[in-house]
């Protein structure tokens, strides 16, 4: 992982760094061995003692065992962020970061991404024509400033084979989980992610504003008449059967499910049974037309059709991406 300011951290991009330390760092074996082995390497000289802290900042020094030079050789190389003056400002990211990174990239290493750390693949030339991502805030001058990257405001995170990045924060974790799916299968994923405290798995095409699932805070009488919904999605459902059992008419059950969750009746039970249908995919071998009837989908051509709307990928496909242990 690079560590592009081994000096004065700020505090909002300590979150960015700590994900691949907490996903890659932490060895388990009783998950997978070998486990992966994490190096961070800074764009100074390794080991160099901290100047004053700069104005703004936690005060907080790293001192990394590995340079730029570490990162020749290695299987995935991650970049959690850049300085806010080389986004914001247009200050330019330091040459020797971009040379290594190329070098990285045409030595075969998996290229990631993690928030603003999609400048320095782009200042690379690793993202020209391919679809990438960002945090929100900061989309609009990834696209602006590299018109050949295909951004993409609209998801947690893009996996576009060897190259992979994400939008800010949370959805880091999110990009950081999914490729220990894509390394060593569903259930270790899922494992890891359960000793987390964090949800095991949220598909790349979700949108950065994320659909709550759950009601609001300030509507749990919803809660009993969603979690009844969940425990018969292979049933057909409608509003009215919804609003029957919430003892309510259809129109009030309407505003209040779209006022706490932010999207209406049938689409929420729509993006239930795709979760169902991805939760199958991933842990069972049943056939896909199996897998469309418990989900409440439908035939298998019918799953498809949403899956590929709504997930952006085939299930076959999606299955392929998380092997069963």
């Amino acid at each position: 992982m690079v560590v592009t300011e081994e000096m004065h951290v700020p505090s909002w991009d300590l979150y960015e760094l700590s994900i691949p330390c907490t996903v890659f760092g932490k060895p388990q074996p009783d998950l997978a061995e070998p486990w992966y082995d994490l190096r961070l390497c800074g764009t100074g000289e390794p080991g160099q003692d901290p100047d004053t802290p700069a104005s703004g900042t936690t005060g907080l020094s790293l001192h990394t065992r590995y340079g730029l030079a570490d990162l020749a050789g290695a299987d995935t190389v991650i970049v959690p962020s850049v300085p806010d003056a080389c986004v914001d400002e247009g200050r330019p990211l330091p040459p020797e970061l971009i040379t290594a990174l190329r070098h990285a990239y045409d030595s075969g290493a998996r290229m990631v991404s993690l928030c603003t750390g999609a400048f320095a693949l782009a200042e690379a030339g690793i993202l020209d024509g391919r679809r990438a991502t960002a945090h929100w805030l900061h989309t609009a001058q990834l696209a602006s400033r590299y018109p050949k990257v295909q951004v993409d405001d609209s998801v947690l995170y893009v996996d576009d084979g060897d190259v992979l990045t994400s939008a800010g924060l949370t959805a880091g974790l999110d990009l950081c989980l999914h490729l220990v799916r894509r390394d060593l299968g569903a259930h270790v994923a899922n494992q890891l992610a359960r000793r987390m405290v964090v949800p095991a798995h949220r598909p790349g095409g979700q949108a950065q504003f994320i659909d709550q699932p759950m009601p609001a805070t300030d509507d749990r009488g919803l809660a009993p008449v969603l979690d009844w919904a969940r425990e018969r999605l292979d049933e057909p459902l409608t509003v009215e059967d919804l609003a029957r059992q919430a003892a309510m008419s259809p129109r009030t059950l309407y505003r209040r499910l779209q006022a706490a969750t932010g999207v209406t009746p049938l689409q929420w039970l729509l993006n239930q049974r795709i979760r169902r249908a991805q939760s199958l995919l991933e842990s069972t071998d049943l056939p896909v037309s199996r897998i469309g009837e418990l989900s409440g989908l439908g035939t298998a051509n019918n799953l498809r059709h949403h899956f590929l709307k709504q997930i952006g990928v085939s299930p076959s496909d999606y299955r392929r991406a998380f092997p069963l242990a």
